[in-house]
């Protein structure tokens, strides 16, 4: 599952590949919470990395599907 993260006060984005068996679910309730709470929000990519992001700078979130496929090359 894909995401990306909006930070404010910066043009570029954070985007990272979960793990497949990470739910929408659960990260959309992640964020939610580090958001109300201005707490940090970790996630875990699929190569194990941590990411971290301050819930107070969190512009918005786009959680991409489970089984989106992408495309390869110029088209």
């Amino acid at each position: 599952m894909d995401i990306r993260i909006g930070v404010t006060y910066t043009a570029k984005e954070i985007a990272l590949e979960l793990a497949d068996g990470a739910s929408a679910d659960s990260v959309k309730a992640d964020v939610d919470q580090a958001t109300t709470s201005g707490n940090t929000l970790w996630l875990t990519d699929k190569k194990g990395r941590q990411i971290g992001v301050p819930g107070e700078k969190i512009a918005y979130v786009e959680i991409g599907s489970e089984d989106s496929n992408r495309p390869i090359g110029f088209g």
